[in-house]
């Protein structure tokens, strides 16, 4: 079975053949892309976390838009190219964006060497991750703009990328959803992956 990293660059070489991809994926390899959380402390916040997640949104969104289009013969080509792109691109913004840091915590066990009102502990220390931007650019409008760097992107592609966390406080997210599908469909894969693959499997 294939790791993350390496499902990654296979759904990203297998369906995104535009101009400048293979820069933009040489970008990413030079990056903490494939090292990085998703979050610090929310879904995914592990280190290898973020394009687990992008990969969860892929397969997702994959799965929408079959339910909306057809089986595999009737899936347009050019939207497959859209889908993946939207899917595996639009949390890059969260790259070079965290560092790893270190905190005492408490662990309590019958052979702790301190105390406290709920028993013996010792102190540990463990890994965590805080915010660390370097290019305070927004979030969804700094994808677009990496992404651009490298690659075009059409229209409804930005569009989707730039709306993709569905800030109802912007009155332009209501309108984009309802001119841009594709726009709605990332969406709603991003909350399908976030809260039904990983931070519920956290629970469970």
């Amino acid at each position: 079975m294939m790791n993350p990293k390496d499902t990654f660059i296979s759904a990203y070489q297998k369906y995104i053949h535009r101009t400048g991809s293979d820069s933009l994926l040489d970008r990413l390899l030079a990056t903490d892309f494939f090292e990085a959380p998703a979050s610090t402390k929310f879904h995914n916040s592990f280190a290898g976390g973020l394009v687990l997640h992008s990969l969860n949104v892929f397969q997702r969104m994959c799965r929408n838009c079959m339910n909306e289009l057809g089986t595999d013969a009737l899936f347009p080509p050019k939207q497959v190219e859209s889908v993946a792109i939207v899917s595996l691109l639009h949390d890059i913004c969260k790259t070079q964006s965290y560092k790893l840091d270190f905190k005492d915590q408490k662990v309590y066990s019958d052979h702790g060497t301190k105390f406290d009102k709920r028993g013996a502990y010792d102190l540990e220390s463990v890994p965590f991750y805080t915010v660390d931007e370097k290019f305070p650019f927004g979030h969804g409008e700094k994808s677009v703009f990496l992404i651009n760097e490298h690659m075009h992107l059409t229209r409804d592609e930005a569009l989707a990328i730039r709306f993709h966390m569905g800030d109802f406080t912007d009155r332009n997210t209501s309108k984009v959803y309802t001119i841009c599908p594709l726009a709605l469909q990332l969406h709603i894969a991003d909350l399908q992956a976030t809260y039904l693959d990983e931070l519920a499997s956290m629970e469970g």
